[in-house]
């Protein structure tokens, strides 16, 4: 592809850019963020070619939305405004259901393609974009059927060299499953972390205690609450419905502690060890 252009060149966004310049080294990759500053950083660390504006996408092959999923809802149907009839058009958010609503009737929905990618760290900005993010990762699309078919083919062939796993599914039930394998992992982190600091006023003794598990644990705490804030605003009725069943069994499990009933909390650890043989069997 010979233009590609990233709306928002932080780690999602830059890491595409990174790829898709390996892959095809005679590509322009065009930058547009509202942050100038991002601009003149991912061109410094060579995560893009240039800067650009949304009035040059019409020029555009590809067009790869990857902002916070509040700012994508009134970005998308403006990048939909601008492309040619031969572009495709990709975000990259963790929620689905509004977005594809949000451009339900566009007269140029064909040229998007509802994408989320299962990938990230909890680092943010042009410099936390790394070669390779995407490889073996699974890469959710809903709604391919309201996509042009040879514009569909252009990002499938993409995805395929960036090495990702292809998983459809239609925007509610993307929502509501994410919900308990990404949104609830992500809030428990955040509350993990508040619930230390503010019991260990000393910050020392955090530093000097903390173990990998709570690092591993806690490590999603350092992502960024301006895109996580509008995720969980978007998925709300989901994150809640989760966050009642994860509460349940958090208050089952401090009862059994409390009856010391410690033969049940072997028996709960135990039961829930199955998940290592779900996750080995997706890798």
């Amino acid at each position: 592809m010979k233009n590609v252009f990233v709306i928002g060149v932080g780690l999602i966004g830059g890491s595409f850019a990174l790829d898709i310049k390996k892959l095809d080294p005679s590509s322009t990759i065009l930058g547009i963020d509202k942050n100038e500053s991002h601009l003149d950083e991912a061109i410094e660390i060579g995560v893009i070619d240039e800067k650009a504006k949304l009035e040059d996408l019409q020029k555009a092959d590809l067009v790869i939305v990857a902002i916070p999923v509040d700012a994508a809802l009134n970005v998308l149907p403006e990048v939909l405004n601008h492309v040619s009839d031969n572009t495709i058009v990709f975000d990259a958010g963790s929620t689905k259901e509004e977005i594809c609503l949000k451009v339900k009737d566009h007269p140029k929905r064909r040229n998007y393609l509802a994408v989320h990618p299962i990938a990230g760290t909890e680092y943010s900005g042009p410099s936390a974009a790394i070669h390779g993010l995407y490889k073996s990762k699974t890469n959710i699309i809903c709604e391919v059927e309201e996509t042009a078919f040879k514009l569909q083919e252009k990002a499938l062939r993409l995805f395929s060299e960036l090495g990702m796993r292809i998983r459809y599914m239609n925007p509610k039930a993307h929502d509501k499953h994410i919900a308990y394998v990404s949104h609830l992992s992500h809030i428990s982190s955040f509350m993990l972390g508040k619930t230390v600091i503010d019991k260990e006023k000393n910050e020392r003794d955090i530093f000097d205690m903390a173990g990998s598990g709570f690092e591993s644990t806690v490590r999603l705490a350092k992502s960024s609450p301006a895109m996580w804030t509008p995720i969980f605003e978007q998925n709300k009725t989901n994150v809640i419905e989760t966050l009642d069943e994860y509460i349940n069994n958090l208050k089952h499990f401090k009862k059994l502690m409390e009856d010391g009933d410690f033969e049940a909390v072997y028996k709960e650890m135990e039961t829930t060890n199955h998940i290592k043989d779900i996750l080995n069997g997706i890798q």
